[in-house]
């Protein structure tokens, strides 16, 4: 499906960008493009894919551009077929304090790609959503909830043009850069107790390779405006901890409850209960088509009410919980503790 296309990658130096690259680099894609405003990450990538993929580096093409700034970004998007939207800023307590900031990078800036996209005919865009967009109550999932709302306000208006926005939303992406398993295995390794902000917390868990894979069935199965959510299993952060020190501590590691970050859940919810009554069940996957009711309610007002009142949502506290036995077989999928 990507014989001969161009990929362009926003946000394309980050785990996922790399977790793309090395996906398809040496595949029949014509060319990977990745754009992101760091230039020694780049430098930094460009040298490792020299390194190991010396035959396919040169199909990787890096333009410096911030998604802030629509035209430092547009020359990058000329003769694309295909987009995914990966930038954005996502530490949940960095965006707390600068969440001005947030709505810069996450609703402005993808108001921009989309802009992009549009201007030069990219066939399909992929936006990159997060399970804190679902009832958020910190300035990273609210700034993603608007996102969404924009990528499917906007793909209502390109019902006749050729581009093609969808939406993906997925949990935590285990061992991605800024995570806490990365953070972990780095407090063992310095002989440092594990901190823990709650330990009943619950999280979705994901590998970086089923993040891909939900971006591309996104991108093979989207419709205008559709949203799709990969089912997952759960832990709580203790249940994990425990996991990491079972694989890289000892008997002297010891495991530190510090307290609640700013803006942190009990637990994430990926579909609510206002899109799991519209939801299609696809197995491992959850489409939420957009909602292109017009402004005429009354049309519709018999439909969906009911529905609403039996609806449950899908959340970390009720999918699959995984035990620390479950934990450790899901961790030792991760490069890091092979």
């Amino acid at each position: 499906m990507f014989k001969d296309k161009v990929l362009l990658i926003t946000g394309g130096t980050g785990s996922f960008g790399n977790a793309v690259a090395k996906r398809f680099l040496k595949s029949d894609i014509k060319e990977i493009r990745i754009l992101s405003r760091d230039e020694k990450k780049q430098d930094d990538m460009r040298h490792e894919y020299q390194q190991k993929y010396p035959k396919y580096a040169k199909k990787l093409k890096f333009y410096i551009g911030d998604v802030r700034d629509y035209k430092s970004i547009e020359y990058a998007f000329k003769g694309v077929d295909y987009v995914f939207h990966a930038a954005a800023l996502k530490q949940v307590p960095s965006c707390e304090f600068y969440p001005i900031e947030a709505v810069k990078t996450n609703v402005l800036g993808s108001d921009n790609v989309i802009d992009a996209c549009v201007k030069h005919g990219v066939k399909k865009a992929i936006f990159l959503s997060t399970d804190k967009a679902a009832y958020p109550i910190n300035a990273m999932g609210m700034t993603k909830a608007l996102m969404e709302k924009n990528v499917i306000a906007r793909s209502r208006q390109l019902q006749k043009v050729d581009t093609v926005l969808c939406l993906t939303r997925y949990g935590n992406v285990m061992a991605s850069r800024g995570s806490v398993i990365p953070l972990f295995v780095e407090q063992i390794e310095n002989n440092q107790p594990l901190t823990i902000t709650n330990p009943e917390m619950t999280r979705f868990m994901m590998t970086l390779d089923e993040a891909v894979e939900l971006v591309l069935f996104a991108f093979k199965n989207g419709r205008q405006g559709d949203l799709f959510v990969q089912k997952a299993p759960a832990a709580t952060i203790d249940t994990l901890a425990k996991a990491v020190v079972e694989l890289k501590g000892n008997k002297d590691t010891k495991i530190v409850n510090i307290g609640t970050r700013h803006g942190e859940k009990l637990y994430e919810v990926l579909v609510t209960k206002e899109d799991m009554v519209k939801a299609e069940d696809l197995g491992n996957y959850y489409r939420i088509p957009a909602d292109n009711r017009d402004l005429n309610y009354d049309r519709y007002i018999d439909k969906g009410t009911k529905k609403l009142d039996i609806a449950e949502e899908y959340n970390s506290h009720n999918t699959e919980r995984l035990d620390v036995k479950g934990m450790v077989k899901l961790l030792k999928k991760l490069e890091m503790f092979k």
